[in-house]
């Protein structure tokens, strides 16, 4: 399976983007981050940082290593250009929390649908690797959404139209993954992965529709 040409090569796309998203959700955090509106939630981010930076760096590896046949132990500089527009737009800590949350859901929705999916395999031995600490990364973000969405004034309302700016590329990627008919024939994805479907029932009920965010 993982000789053929074209699967080899729609797997490390979708390696290089998760690791693109990653570096720069760790680079915003970082930036973002240290002016946190407390103490707990800057160091929170720096730690999560580290972690996201280290997803990123075993991803770039694992994709390198598919391409030459041997890993890329040098440094991460640039992501390779795949990384979503939203989240690489990500200036404040509302939108970073809304890239956070949602970037992350769907990262956990695919992981699981791999990994069960690819039982005894490298790609379910890669992610693994991640999935301890991608589960603390969907805490931490889903906890700070749903102190945004209960905040006071404009907040809530705030943190929902950065949450959909994000969501829109989000679901678009989702929706190309598990229709790509590559990874589908070489059994990569099972036939009906439903990631989309899976990433809407993962969320905070209030972020599923435009309808209540534009309510809020």
């Amino acid at each position: 399976m993982m000789n053929s040409t074209k699967v080899n090569a729609e797997l490390i796309t979708l390696i290089e983007t998760i690791a693109d998203n990653k570096f720069i959700l760790g680079d915003r955090l970082v930036e973002v981050g240290v002016s946190g509106p407390n103490l707990e939630g800057t160091l929170a981010a720096i730690a999560m940082a580290q972690s996201e930076l280290g997803h990123a760096r075993l991803l770039y590896n694992w994709g390198a290593s598919l391409k030459s046949g041997k890993g890329n132990k040098k440094d991460v500089k640039e992501q390779t250009g795949k990384a979503f527009d939203s989240i690489v737009q990500i200036e404040e800590w509302i939108a970073l929390i809304a890239g956070l949350y949602s970037m992350n859901t769907a990262l956990c929705t695919l992981i699981a649908s791999l990994t069960s999916h690819q039982k005894g395999s490298e790609i379910e031995l890669q992610f693994n690797k991640l999935a301890r600490e991608q589960e603390e990364h969907i805490l931490y973000s889903k906890n700070w959404a749903l102190k945004l969405l209960n905040d006071g004034g404009s907040i809530p309302v705030r943190f929902g139209r950065a949450f959909k700016h994000c969501e829109r590329e989000v679901i678009t990627w989702l929706k190309q993954v598990e229709d790509n008919r590559v990874l589908i024939e070489h059994d990569i994805l099972p036939v009906n992965s439903n990631l989309v479907d899976s990433y809407m029932e993962a969320l905070i009920p209030s972020l599923r529709n435009e309808g209540i965010i534009n309510a809020l």
